[in-house]
Protein backbone atom coordinates (compact mmCIF):
# COMPACT_ATOMS: atom_id res chain seq x y z
CA UNK A 1 0.00 0.00 0.00
CA UNK A 2 1.34 3.41 -1.01
CA UNK A 3 0.44 7.01 -0.27
CA UNK A 4 -0.33 9.09 -3.34
CA UNK A 5 -0.50 12.88 -3.53
CA UNK A 6 -3.10 14.08 -6.03
CA UNK A 7 -2.56 17.72 -6.99
CA UNK A 8 -5.55 19.43 -8.56
CA UNK A 9 -7.74 16.83 -6.89
CA UNK A 10 -11.00 18.68 -7.53
CA UNK A 11 -10.69 18.05 -11.28
CA UNK A 12 -12.87 15.35 -12.79
CA UNK A 13 -9.97 13.23 -14.12
CA UNK A 14 -8.17 13.45 -10.78
CA UNK A 15 -11.32 12.22 -9.06
CA UNK A 16 -11.46 9.28 -11.47
CA UNK A 17 -7.87 8.39 -10.55
CA UNK A 18 -8.62 8.81 -6.85
CA UNK A 19 -11.54 6.38 -7.08
CA UNK A 20 -9.43 3.84 -8.98
CA UNK A 21 -6.59 4.01 -6.45
CA UNK A 22 -9.00 3.96 -3.50
CA UNK A 23 -10.48 0.71 -4.84
CA UNK A 24 -6.98 -0.75 -4.60
CA UNK A 25 -6.71 0.35 -0.97
CA UNK A 26 -4.12 3.07 -1.60
CA UNK A 27 -3.84 5.96 0.84
CA UNK A 28 -4.50 9.37 -0.69
CA UNK A 29 -3.67 13.00 0.00
CA UNK A 30 -5.93 15.31 -2.01
CA UNK A 31 -4.34 18.71 -2.63
CA UNK A 32 -5.63 21.95 -4.09
CA UNK A 33 -6.86 25.43 -3.26
CA UNK A 34 -10.49 24.70 -2.38
CA UNK A 35 -10.35 22.93 0.99
CA UNK A 36 -14.14 22.74 1.28
CA UNK A 37 -14.45 20.86 -2.01
CA UNK A 38 -11.45 18.68 -1.18
CA UNK A 39 -13.06 17.67 2.11
CA UNK A 40 -16.29 16.85 0.31
CA UNK A 41 -14.49 14.62 -2.19
CA UNK A 42 -12.44 12.99 0.59
CA UNK A 43 -15.60 12.19 2.58
CA UNK A 44 -17.20 10.67 -0.52
CA UNK A 45 -14.17 8.44 -1.13
CA UNK A 46 -14.04 7.35 2.52
CA UNK A 47 -17.70 6.34 2.41
CA UNK A 48 -17.40 4.50 -0.90
CA UNK A 49 -14.14 2.66 -0.30
CA UNK A 50 -13.32 2.92 3.43
CA UNK A 51 -10.00 4.43 2.35
CA UNK A 52 -7.49 6.54 4.24
CA UNK A 53 -7.88 9.95 2.60
CA UNK A 54 -6.44 13.25 3.81
CA UNK A 55 -6.47 16.75 2.35
CA UNK A 56 -3.83 19.46 2.00
CA UNK A 57 -4.05 23.06 0.86
CA UNK A 58 -1.79 23.78 -2.11
CA UNK A 59 -1.66 26.82 -4.40
CA UNK A 60 0.47 26.37 -7.52
CA UNK A 61 0.45 30.13 -8.17
CA UNK A 62 3.09 30.50 -5.42
CA UNK A 63 5.84 28.59 -7.21
CA UNK A 64 8.73 29.85 -5.08
CA UNK A 65 7.19 28.32 -1.94
CA UNK A 66 6.33 24.90 -3.38
CA UNK A 67 9.54 23.17 -2.37
CA UNK A 68 8.74 24.10 1.22
CA UNK A 69 5.14 23.00 0.79
CA UNK A 70 6.32 19.56 -0.37
CA UNK A 71 8.34 19.21 2.85
CA UNK A 72 5.37 20.45 4.90
CA UNK A 73 3.01 17.94 3.30
CA UNK A 74 5.35 15.03 3.99
CA UNK A 75 5.88 16.23 7.56
CA UNK A 76 2.11 16.40 8.12
CA UNK A 77 1.00 13.28 6.26
CA UNK A 78 4.03 11.01 6.03
CA UNK A 79 6.18 10.01 3.07
CA UNK A 80 4.57 10.39 -0.35
CA UNK A 81 5.15 7.40 -2.66
CA UNK A 82 3.58 8.78 -5.83
CA UNK A 83 2.35 12.07 -7.29
CA UNK A 84 -0.43 12.74 -9.77
CA UNK A 85 -0.11 16.27 -11.16
CA UNK A 86 -3.62 16.90 -12.45
CA UNK A 87 -3.71 20.67 -12.00
CA UNK A 88 -4.51 22.80 -15.00
CA UNK A 89 -6.45 25.88 -16.00
CA UNK A 90 -7.68 27.56 -19.16
CA UNK A 91 -9.93 30.66 -19.17
CA UNK A 92 -13.36 30.26 -20.73
CA UNK A 93 -12.82 33.33 -22.93
CA UNK A 94 -10.11 32.57 -25.49
CA UNK A 95 -9.47 36.32 -25.95
CA UNK A 96 -8.59 36.54 -22.26
CA UNK A 97 -5.54 34.36 -22.88
CA UNK A 98 -3.81 37.28 -24.53
CA UNK A 99 -4.21 39.59 -21.52
CA UNK A 100 -1.40 39.88 -19.01
CA UNK A 101 -2.98 38.41 -15.88
CA UNK A 102 -4.76 35.39 -17.43
CA UNK A 103 -1.73 34.67 -19.62
CA UNK A 104 0.58 34.56 -16.60
CA UNK A 105 -1.93 32.43 -14.68
CA UNK A 106 -2.08 29.95 -17.56
CA UNK A 107 1.71 29.56 -17.46
CA UNK A 108 1.80 29.40 -13.64
CA UNK A 109 -0.95 26.81 -13.21
CA UNK A 110 -0.07 24.58 -16.15
CA UNK A 111 3.73 24.78 -16.13
CA UNK A 112 5.64 26.85 -13.57
CA UNK A 113 3.77 25.65 -10.47
CA UNK A 114 3.63 21.96 -11.46
CA UNK A 115 7.35 21.99 -12.33
CA UNK A 116 8.30 23.60 -9.01
CA UNK A 117 6.43 20.97 -6.99
CA UNK A 118 7.55 18.02 -9.11
CA UNK A 119 11.18 19.14 -8.83
CA UNK A 120 10.86 18.69 -5.06
CA UNK A 121 9.09 15.35 -5.49
CA UNK A 122 11.74 14.15 -7.95
CA UNK A 123 14.56 14.99 -5.53
CA UNK A 124 12.83 13.03 -2.76
CA UNK A 125 12.04 10.01 -4.93
CA UNK A 126 15.53 9.95 -6.46
CA UNK A 127 17.14 9.92 -3.01
CA UNK A 128 14.86 7.06 -1.88
CA UNK A 129 15.03 5.23 -5.24
CA UNK A 130 11.30 4.78 -4.92
CA UNK A 131 8.14 6.51 -6.09
CA UNK A 132 6.34 7.46 -9.28
CA UNK A 133 5.12 10.59 -11.05
CA UNK A 134 2.12 11.01 -13.33
CA UNK A 135 1.67 14.30 -15.14
CA UNK A 136 -1.49 15.22 -17.03
CA UNK A 137 -0.52 17.29 -20.04
CA UNK A 138 -2.72 17.71 -23.13
CA UNK A 139 -2.89 17.08 -26.87
CA UNK A 140 -3.04 20.88 -27.07
CA UNK A 141 0.72 20.87 -26.42
CA UNK A 142 1.51 18.90 -29.58
CA UNK A 143 1.00 21.83 -31.95
CA UNK A 144 0.14 25.49 -31.43
CA UNK A 145 -3.33 26.59 -32.49
CA UNK A 146 -4.72 30.12 -32.50
CA UNK A 147 -7.62 29.23 -30.20
CA UNK A 148 -5.47 28.14 -27.24
CA UNK A 149 -1.80 28.64 -28.04
CA UNK A 150 -0.81 29.93 -24.58
CA UNK A 151 -2.45 26.95 -22.90
CA UNK A 152 -0.88 24.71 -25.55
CA UNK A 153 2.54 26.27 -25.00
CA UNK A 154 2.33 25.62 -21.26
CA UNK A 155 1.21 22.02 -21.78
CA UNK A 156 3.82 21.47 -24.50
CA UNK A 157 6.51 22.70 -22.16
CA UNK A 158 5.15 20.46 -19.41
CA UNK A 159 5.30 17.42 -21.71
CA UNK A 160 8.94 18.15 -22.53
CA UNK A 161 9.70 18.64 -18.84
CA UNK A 162 8.15 15.26 -18.01
CA UNK A 163 10.15 13.60 -20.79
CA UNK A 164 13.38 14.99 -19.36
CA UNK A 165 12.36 14.01 -15.84
CA UNK A 166 11.63 10.48 -17.06
CA UNK A 167 15.12 10.32 -18.56
CA UNK A 168 16.69 11.64 -15.35
CA UNK A 169 14.84 9.34 -12.95
CA UNK A 170 15.05 6.12 -14.97
CA UNK A 171 18.32 5.07 -13.32
CA UNK A 172 16.71 5.53 -9.89
CA UNK A 173 13.79 3.26 -10.74
CA UNK A 174 11.26 6.10 -10.56
CA UNK A 175 8.82 5.94 -13.51
CA UNK A 176 7.31 9.11 -14.99
CA UNK A 177 4.10 8.90 -17.02
CA UNK A 178 2.94 11.64 -19.39
CA UNK A 179 -0.80 11.64 -20.05
CA UNK A 180 -2.15 13.53 -23.07
CA UNK A 181 -5.94 13.66 -23.00
CA UNK A 182 -8.05 14.92 -25.87
CA UNK A 183 -11.45 16.53 -25.25
CA UNK A 184 -12.75 15.54 -21.82
CA UNK A 185 -16.17 16.22 -20.32
CA UNK A 186 -15.13 18.67 -17.58
CA UNK A 187 -16.03 22.13 -16.31
CA UNK A 188 -13.13 23.55 -18.35
CA UNK A 189 -14.53 22.24 -21.65
CA UNK A 190 -18.28 22.52 -21.01
CA UNK A 191 -19.99 24.63 -23.67
CA UNK A 192 -16.90 25.16 -25.82
CA UNK A 193 -17.64 25.13 -29.57
CA UNK A 194 -16.14 22.56 -31.93
CA UNK A 195 -15.72 19.73 -29.44
CA UNK A 196 -16.04 16.14 -30.64
CA UNK A 197 -15.40 12.65 -29.25
CA UNK A 198 -15.63 13.98 -25.68
CA UNK A 199 -14.43 11.39 -23.14
CA UNK A 200 -15.77 10.44 -19.71
CA UNK A 201 -13.25 11.68 -17.10
CA UNK A 202 -14.02 8.84 -14.69
CA UNK A 203 -13.16 6.24 -17.33
CA UNK A 204 -9.99 8.15 -18.17
CA UNK A 205 -9.04 8.07 -14.48
CA UNK A 206 -9.23 4.27 -14.52
CA UNK A 207 -7.11 4.18 -17.68
CA UNK A 208 -4.49 6.51 -16.19
CA UNK A 209 -4.11 4.29 -13.13
CA UNK A 210 -3.81 1.22 -15.38
CA UNK A 211 -1.21 2.93 -17.57
CA UNK A 212 0.87 3.88 -14.53
CA UNK A 213 0.72 0.33 -13.17
CA UNK A 214 1.78 -1.01 -16.58
CA UNK A 215 4.87 1.21 -16.62
CA UNK A 216 3.87 3.24 -19.67
CA UNK A 217 5.87 6.36 -20.55
CA UNK A 218 3.35 8.37 -22.62
CA UNK A 219 -0.32 7.68 -23.29
CA UNK A 220 -2.91 9.51 -25.36
CA UNK A 221 -6.42 9.17 -23.94
CA UNK A 222 -8.60 8.03 -25.55
CA UNK A 223 -5.94 6.21 -27.58
CA UNK A 224 -7.23 7.39 -31.00
CA UNK A 225 -5.89 10.86 -30.19
CA UNK A 226 -2.39 9.59 -30.93
CA UNK A 227 -3.37 9.15 -34.59
CA UNK A 228 -5.31 12.42 -34.71
CA UNK A 229 -2.35 14.38 -33.37
CA UNK A 230 0.08 12.56 -35.65
CA UNK A 231 -1.97 13.80 -38.60
CA UNK A 232 -2.20 17.34 -37.20
CA UNK A 233 1.54 17.47 -36.55
CA UNK A 234 2.27 16.55 -40.16
CA UNK A 235 0.01 19.14 -41.80
CA UNK A 236 2.43 21.44 -43.69
CA UNK A 237 2.84 24.85 -42.04
CA UNK A 238 1.78 26.76 -45.18
CA UNK A 239 -1.57 24.91 -44.94
CA UNK A 240 -1.87 24.81 -41.16
CA UNK A 241 -1.50 28.56 -40.64
CA UNK A 242 -4.55 29.13 -42.82
CA UNK A 243 -6.78 26.85 -40.73
CA UNK A 244 -9.19 28.19 -38.11
CA UNK A 245 -8.33 25.88 -35.23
Amino acid sequence: MTQILIVGATSAMARGCAYAWAKQGQRLVLAGRDLTELERIASDIRLRFASNVQVAELDLDNAKHLSTRWSDIEAAHGDIDGVLMAAGWMPEDSDAMRRDTPALQIIARNFTGPVALLNAAADAFEARKNGFIVGISSVAGDRGRQSNYLYGAAKGGFSIYLAGLRNRLFASGVPVLTVKPGFVDTRMTWGLPGLFLVADPMQLGEQIVQAQAAGKSTVYLPSFWRLIMLIIQHVPEFVFKRLKL
